[in-house]
């Protein structure tokens, strides 16, 4: 769970977590990339907020995507345009999801990209 606001961190933190998920949390660009690279085994899934204090881009979707390939990253946004959707999806992400966004419906999206074939 990669994104720079605490309270969005905590509660998807702990709605995956009562589901059963083991979760790792970063609040920025380069406390994602070095949990992705330090991980043990791939991520299945890697939830990525488009806009950090040290990224605002999609050059850290790239970067996961190439240490990770197998992880499934769903980019969430709340500046979402047709132009950051096309790049995400054409980088490989899984989905795009407009900030805000529903907890539970998040959860979902999850348990359906951690059982999608890779």
């Amino acid at each position: 769970m990669v994104d720079d606001e605490p309270l969005i961190r905590w509660s998807v933190l702990e709605t995956l977590e009562q589901s059963g998920h083991a979760v790792a949390e970063a609040g920025d660009r380069a406390g994602a990339l070095r949990s992705v690279s330090s991980a043990n085994q791939p991520f299945d899934v890697v939830l990525l907020d488009y806009r950090l204090p040290d990224s605002n881009d999609l050059a850290l979707l790239a970067a996961i995507r190439q240490l990770a390939p197998t992880t499934a990253v769903i980019m969430m946004t709340a500046f979402g345009t047709p132009e950051v959707t096309a790049g995400a999806l054409q980088l490989g992400a899984f989905r795009v999801v407009p900030k805000p966004f529903e907890i539970d419906e998040m959860a979902a999206l999850v348990l359906q990209a951690h059982q999608a074939p890779r």
